[in-house]
């Protein structure tokens, strides 16, 4: 018995998930090959194994005649019939070959042969166990780190790969330590075989996380809209319910936090918001930034750069930014617009600069009857009763004068000096 045969084929079926008539086969194909290179005189060579005692029998067919003339492809009569008394001239019988050793050259291609049937086979088992499990999360150990901080999981009966910008720069691993994941894909590797790559940086893994922890996402009552992440710092989640007696947000927390809880650990602690979706853009805008409240904001036309320009209270323009704009960055891939965002001091000095150098204009119709356009009949009246009855006397009152007016606030006297700048660029 071939121990050392029998060992690999155990090893193979067991770790690797390739059966053992597939193992047999790629080596006594790579041994039919090396038997052309490296038997001379021998013509027809077979290869056979047994699979369970892992023998190796090489055969040559041989056609049986009464004067020998090519031993490579005849053998004589008496010999055969040692083999088989019954054989009769004419016939064709293997002959067993016992060769002692194939020789360098007949080693080398067996050798290489065998790795590339493997590595075919080992795909085929890698496409049939994993592909369909692509998006699923799956649980490994590291076993060792490849071309630098990459990753290589032990996932039981492969190996995956994680790498290094497929898990956030705040993780940190030894070998030896335990890892969940996304299965990402399952790609072909450059030598033929195929490999599973995991992360743990897609916006996908934290959406399975949800998936796992949210049995009202499982059930399809409440979906993910649309998540985006910058991993291991910040992640933003849109979502919605089919159900209106169910509160979607409220649903991904849990009872007292209970499900996100888990969620912000498996992350190490990443930051999570959960926003809830709204059919109008400047609503689900507004709550993404709760409890910020927008003071101005305007919506670009350019559909090359689509952009929202929002105007915000100075003590609420750092949290709006997040760390490193990390918030507005997010907010914006959120609703699928850049994000500009400016401090209310900065607009009004804007606006105040604005309204002194149209002012100051030679422009004629400044002095004609004062007109607003969307502007309340009785602030119009308000504005004139006070004597600002000409678009100039209203551009050179300040801003705190038109606020003593009765009716304007400070946002609708912001709202009127906008409607007369506008007009007029």
């Amino acid at each position: 018995m071939n121990k050392d045969l029998v060992a690999i084929f155990e090893y193979l079926e067991r770790e690797k998930g390739i059966k053992r008539d597939v193992v047999v086969a790629a080596i006594q194909d790579s041994l039919q090959a090396a038997a052309r290179k490296s038997l001379q005189g021998v013509a027809n060579a077979t290869i056979h194994i047994n699979p369970k005692s892992g023998n190796i029998e090489v055969t040559s067919e041989r056609e049986i005649v009464e004067t020998v003339t090519d031993p490579s492809d005849e053998i004589s009569l008496v010999a055969a019939q040692l083999l088989d008394p019954e054989c009769q001239i004419g016939q064709v019988i293997d002959v067993p070959i016992t060769p002692k050793d194939f020789g360098r050259i007949a080693a080398q291609t067996a050798r290489q042969i065998i790795g590339q049937k493997l590595r075919i086979a080992e795909k085929n088992v890698i496409y049939e166990e994993y592909r369909h499990r692509v998006h699923e999360i799956v649980s490994g150990t590291v076993k060792r780190f490849s071309r630098g901080i990459n990753l290589v999981v032990d996932l039981g009966k492969v190996e995956a790969l994680m790498p290094s910008k497929q898990y956030p720069k705040t993780e940190y691993y030894q070998i030896g330590d335990k890892v969940r994941a996304l299965l990402l894909e399952v790609q072909e590797t450059e030598n033929g075989g195929a490999e599973v790559i995991l992360s743990r940086s897609d916006p996908e893994f934290v959406k399975q996380l949800f998936v796992q922890e949210v049995p009202e996402i499982q059930d399809g009552i409440i979906t993910v809209e649309r998540i985006v992440r910058e991993a291991g710092y910040r992640t933003k989640l849109l979502v919605r319910t089919s159900d209106i007696k169910i509160d979607p947000v409220g649903a991904c927390v849990g009872v007292r936090g209970s499900r996100i809880k888990n969620i912000v650990r498996e992350l190490n602690n990443e930051k999570i918001d959960i926003i809830p979706y709204a059919g109008d853009l400047i609503e689900i805008l507004q709550n993404a930034l709760t409890p910020v409240e927008i003071r101005k904001i305007s919506i670009g036309e350019d559909e090359d750069n689509p952009c929202i320009s929002l105007v915000v209270d100075d003590a609420d323009y750092a949290i709006v930014l997040g760390k490193r704009g990390q918030n507005v960055r997010l907010t914006g891939e959120l609703i699928g617009y850049n994000l500009e965002v400016q401090r209310m001091t900065d607009y009004m000095t804007a606006v105040s600069n604005q309204q002194s150098e149209l002012a100051s204009s030679d422009d004629a119709s400044l002095d004609d009857p004062l007109l607003l356009e969307m502007i309340n009949p009785l602030i119009m009246q308000g504005l004139i009763e006070a004597g600002y009855d000409t678009p100039r006397k209203v551009l050179i009152a300040s801003v705190e004068a038109l606020t003593k007016i009765p009716g304007i606030s400070l946002d609708t006297a912001y709202t009127i000096l906008e409607n007369l700048s506008n007009k007029r660029i």
